[in-house]
């Protein structure tokens, strides 16, 4: 089943949220998608596992950083079982006091809307009160349990 899930290339994306202690925690993620336009609902999901649920599950407000190719060490830090807090001059303080890497390629700041078990994950959907993005940079892609380059022009 996940060889067959990994035919499918997804971006990646770094879900932020302060801890209980106002601590930044991060995690890797590639379950995103929008949800809605009206209102602006967009969706990521989180296996029940990992001790950064507890985060997720007990804040208000979290962020969706799109990362960009050049980001592909950060994604790979924060796919680490216990790599949950941030280093110096990682991000910056969004609304709410969100964390958000400044330089990814999108960032959506989210009040959480609703939560949903399912199976072996919940899903987080978020309302989005902010959104910023850059036309720049190419995204980092995750394709058959591998970061990816994307090759613009190729099909053109």
């Amino acid at each position: 089943m996940r060889d067959a899930l990994g035919c499918y290339s997804t971006g990646v994306i770094l879900a932020t949220a302060n801890d209980s202690e106002g601590v930044p925690v991060g995690l890797t993620a590639n379950s995103f998608t929008s949800v809605s336009l009206d209102p602006p609902l967009l969706l990521f999901c989180l296996a029940k596992s990992p001790s950064r649920l507890k985060t997720f599950e007990s804040t208000d407000f979290f962020a969706i950083n799109v990362l960009h190719a050049g980001q592909q060490q950060i994604a790979s830090h924060f796919a680490k079982r216990g790599a949950m807090r941030f280093g110096e001059g990682r991000c910056e303080r969004g609304i709410s006091g969100l964390p958000i890497i400044a330089d990814s390629l999108a960032v959506f700041e989210c009040a959480r809307y609703s939560r949903h078990d399912a199976g072996d994950h919940v899903i987080f959907v978020g309302l989005i009160e902010r959104a910023r993005f850059t036309e720049n940079g190419e995204p980092l892609v995750y394709y058959q349990g591998k970061f990816r380059p994307i090759e613009f022009g190729k099909f053109d």
